[in-house]
């Protein structure tokens, strides 16, 4: 079987590459089903605590495998939303290395990842619209990033648009210069791998939870949160290094 995934890990960071440049890293089925046992292996692997995402080539992700979607529209349909599921639900931190353009579903796994660095170069479009499709599994991650107002622009128009702009409307944390990606992506993985593992499994939830919590629930659970944490061992630990002035023993410095 070909591999369009492949998996590399160095220290705790465990980078999975998109690898199949000829079709734009598209999201075929196998490549689906190949990227869900790559993420899923790297959450399990107790000695990965960083998760990069990246592609292989010019290309990020050009969306659906369109070569193979008529024939099986209900494929990619019921394979990419555990996908986008993974990366959103995982415990350990997910880079996104947008190394180049995105279009429609690559859009989807930029904006469920919880990081996201891109090259000024690199462009982005929703470009259902321009097949007679519509941009509708991703619109579950990418309306938890965007504005209204710039979802309603680009999900009906179909325009592209660059990196400075996604950034701007939520779908990238930082886009810099392609000559600095490699070292903003590490930059950031070295900052994650300073934070303690149980602690920012719990944060992502806070993330995730709170939007949506009334307020007097929130602020309740949230009460339960902080002291658990507080009385966790990782937080006696990292109190613990921090008045003795040194490392927790979970920090990496890769």
């Amino acid at each position: 079987m070909t591999d369009l995934v492949r998996t590399a890990t160095e220290g705790q960071i465990a980078t999975v590459t998109l690898d199949s440049p000829a079709s734009r890293n598209a999201l075929s089925s196998l490549l689906l089903t190949q990227l869900h046992a790559c993420l899923a292996s790297a959450i399990a692997d107790s000695g990965v605590r960083v998760i990069v995402l990246t592609g292989a080539g010019p290309a990020f992700c050009s969306g659906a495998d369109l070569k193979e979607t008529p024939a099986d529209p209900a494929a990619a349909a019921e394979l990419f939303p555990p996908v986008l599921q993974l990366i959103w639900d995982s415990p350990k931190p997910v880079i996104c290395r947008v190394n180049g353009s995105a279009r429609a579903g690559g859009i989807g796994l930029i904006a469920a990842s919880d990081i996201a660095i891109a090259a000024l170069p690199a462009t982005f479009a929703f470009t259902e619209v321009r097949i007679g499709a519509v941009p509708a599994i991703i619109a579950v991650t990418c309306l938890r990033r965007m504005p209204s107002r710039a979802a309603a622009e680009y999900f009906l128009t179909g325009e592209s648009f660059g990196a400075g702009r996604a950034q701007e409307i939520g779908l990238l944390t930082r886009a810099v210069a392609e000559p600095d990606l490699d070292a903003e992506t590490l930059r950031y993985a070295r900052l994650l791998l300073r934070g303690a593992p149980g602690a920012l499994a719990a944060a992502k939830g806070v993330l995730r939870d709170v939007p949506g919590i009334p307020l007097a629930e929130g602020l309740g659970r949230m009460a339960e949160l902080s002291a658990s944490r507080f009385a966790s061992a990782e937080a006696r630990e990292g109190m613990a290094a921090f008045a003795a002035k040194r490392e927790p023993d979970w920090a990496t410095r890769p």
